[in-house]
């Protein structure tokens, strides 16, 4: 199955929006695959980032990638980074939102099955069959 990390974090996005509040993202920054100024990494390996349309250029909450352009320090910085390395989204009036909690490993692409189908797996073993119907009368 999908991680449901993408989807939370564009619904608590919306949500947050929708009560007129300011989205902020907490990232672990030294995840594999996050593209964010590391002069305002803390000392933990976090950044915290404003998402909110007033903030970001071009943002997009993808199911494999969070990316946009922001102003960090009066400089202009592509930020970019995979939604597993999300620990938080939160209002930044209130601190409504939702925590993570660890780094989500990107998925990784399961191997094809080999099988022909004769119950053999490459151990021996009695290998996956997939589901199938079945006429009943």
């Amino acid at each position: 199955m999908s991680s449901r990390r993408p989807y939370l974090i564009r619904a608590l996005y919306d949500w947050v929006l929708d009560n007129d509040l300011t989205p902020h993202l907490l990232v672990a920054a030294d995840a594999d695959g996050v593209d964010v100024p590391r002069q305002f990494v803390t000392e933990d390996g976090k950044i915290t980032v404003n998402i909110s349309p007033g903030a970001v250029r071009g943002l997009s909450l993808d199911n494999a990638l969070i990316s946009f352009s922001a102003r960090f320090s009066g400089q202009n910085y592509n930020v970019s980074l995979p939604p597993g390395a999300v620990l938080a989204l939160y209002a930044r009036e209130n601190g409504e939102g939702m925590l993570f909690g660890e780094v989500e490993a990107p998925p990784t692409a399961e191997p094809e099955d080999d099988s022909n189908g004769d119950g053999d797996g490459p151990d021996g073993g009695p290998s996956k069959k997939r589901a199938h119907l079945k006429v009943v009368k």
